[in-house]
């Protein structure tokens, strides 16, 4: 009987701080994109077609290039 006067405190104590990192994930903005990271790990950063692609999303008006021949 006498553990219970220390394992009841100490559940109370652990689920309090679970409860605190819970609110502050959310609040941190740890939910707020679930799907991106698993979509990026299809893409190889170290692509050189995969950076070419990047830079020319993101430059501006050009005359398209002739894509490369295999």
């Amino acid at each position: 009987m006498p553990a219970l006067y220390v394992m009841i405190p100490a559940a109370l104590l652990l689920v309090g701080v679970a409860i605190y990192i819970f609110f502050w994930a959310v609040d941190s903005g740890q939910y707020d994109d679930l799907d991106g990271p698993a979509h990026s790990v299809l893409f190889d950063d170290q692509d050189p077609n995969h950076l070419a692609g990047v830079e020319e999303a993101n430059s501006p008006e050009q005359p398209p290039k002739d894509p490369p021949h295999a």
